[in-house]
């Protein structure tokens, strides 16, 4: 049997930034199986004999077993969701062999892959996926944690949605986006009920190979593994928060599904209402951004290449600034600035600052949206303070930040609900 004292998606890891915690964030985005332990160890800095010592110390299995015990979870998920054949199960997984994904299934879930897909209550929505060579097709569903403010999500979404590369409406988010190993188109809609929240994905991949860490990144945009109840206890308790969480039960931090991309819309969005940052990064977007043919959603956000390469001609706004993107583009595209699911917050935000141009606020944002950072409160932020003051909290910076210490260790929520009061006047500094 392999097990861990803390299994994947447990809302457990959402608090930590430890290097187990590290190393299930990229367990999680496929890191394993497309680099290998000793990948893994290299990028956390490590030795893949120290990195073993560590996690079996800390959680009672290798790396190479918590990859194992991943890929089972995707496993199950495909065999319970699509009618993909069992070899194809497999390999999408991350499975190196059919004999592996038998073993290893058997080993976690004491059935056979086709045990266990005997045992869906229903079939899945789109039972047969189109298999042809340029495309894969797969339909799946997310559970998320109760209570769970997806609409909340898809508005945050929506209002930030660039066209060409996504798409929004109340109920669904649909975007373009790339993978390890090729591009890729998501929809997620709502479904499930109040009691059991789950996300409909409708999932177009150009590499099947790409299938785990584009589920990663989805549950990880939609923050599906938060512990909601303990965070809407804690945040309640505190008077001026208290009719804000019982209007939004359950609310979500957005998270990433590109730390690069999110790094741009950051600074893009830096002093300037949502709508403005909006228009801008559309704008790069279309003259930057590769097109893929046949699609409503034809545009990819552009890579950090070709924003260096190209951005000085489109990008508008102080100088300064511009040379800040210019700068982070150069970086990111020779490797010099890596801003990575795997850093702790303090590694990541300490990369940030360290490039001339890039404030507190910005390392605080990218951290609090690519890692899932849960207790980061961004006092500087002129909406954040212009929602605690409707919410009867104080807008100066110091004493708000001396309050948000009773939120701890979930200011990040805390300052969803003040980002939320802060409606609908025009935010600025929210990217």
């Amino acid at each position: 049997m392999i097990t861990s004292s803390i299994p994947a998606g447990s809302p457990a890891w959402n608090m930590r930034d430890d290097l187990a915690a590290r190393v299930m964030r990229l367990i999680g985005d496929g890191v394993v199986e497309r680099d290998g332990v000793h990948g893994l160890a290299a990028r956390l800095g490590y030795t893949s004999r120290h990195l073993s010592r560590v996690l079996v110390a800390e959680l009672g299995a290798g790396p190479l077993a918590l990859a194992r015990a991943h890929r089972a979870q995707t496993a199950r998920l495909l065999l319970l969701n699509t009618e993909l054949p069992i070899t194809d199960v497999a390999f999408a997984a991350g499975f190196g062999s059919v004999r592996q994904f038998n073993d290893t299934v058997a080993a976690v879930y004491e059935r056979t892959p086709s045990e266990v897909r005997s045992a869906r209550r229903t079939p899945p929505a789109h039972p047969h996926p189109d298999l042809d060579h340029a495309e894969t097709r797969i339909t799946l569903q997310l559970p998320a944690r109760a209570p769970f403010d997806g609409i909340g999500v898809l508005r945050f979404l929506g209002t930030r949605a660039l066209p060409g590369v996504e798409t929004a409406t109340a109920t669904s988010y649909e975007r373009t986006v790339r993978l390890p190993h090729g591009t890729a188109t998501v929809l997620v809609t709502l479904s499930g009920t109040d009691a059991a929240p789950a996300l409909a994905c409708s999932i177009r991949l150009a590499r099947l190979t790409d299938l785990v860490p584009l589920v990663g990144r989805i549950r990880r945009l939609f923050d599906l593994d938060a512990d909601a109840q303990a965070i809407d206890h804690r945040l309640a308790a505190d008077p001026a928060l208290a009719a804000s969480v019982a209007r939004t039960p359950g609310i979500r931090l957005p998270g990433s599904m590109d730390a690069e991309e999110t790094l741009f819309r950051a600074l893009i969005g830096q002093q300037i209402s949502v709508a403005a940052a909006r228009t801008a990064l559309t704008r790069l977007t279309d003259a930057l951004g590769d097109r893929l043919p046949g699609r409503e959603l034809r545009l990819l956000f552009p890579t950090p290449a070709q924003i260096a390469a190209g951005g000085r001609a489109v990008l508008r706004g102080p100088g300064a600034r511009i040379e800040t993107i210019l700068r982070v583009a150069q970086a990111l595209a020779s490797g010099d600035l890596a801003p990575s699911f795997g850093q702790t917050r303090a590694e990541l935000e300490a990369s940030l600052l360290a490039v001339p141009g890039i404030g507190p606020w910005t390392a605080g944002y990218v951290a609090m949206r690519v890692l899932g950072s849960p207790d980061i409160l961004l006092t500087s932020d002129l909406a954040l303070r212009q929602g605690a003051g409707r919410l009867g909290l104080s807008v100066d910076p110091r004493v708000l930040a001396s309050r948000g210490a009773d939120w701890a260790p979930w200011r990040s929520y805390a300052g969803m609900h003040l980002w939320r009061a802060s409606c609908p006047v025009s935010s600025k500094r929210t990217a």
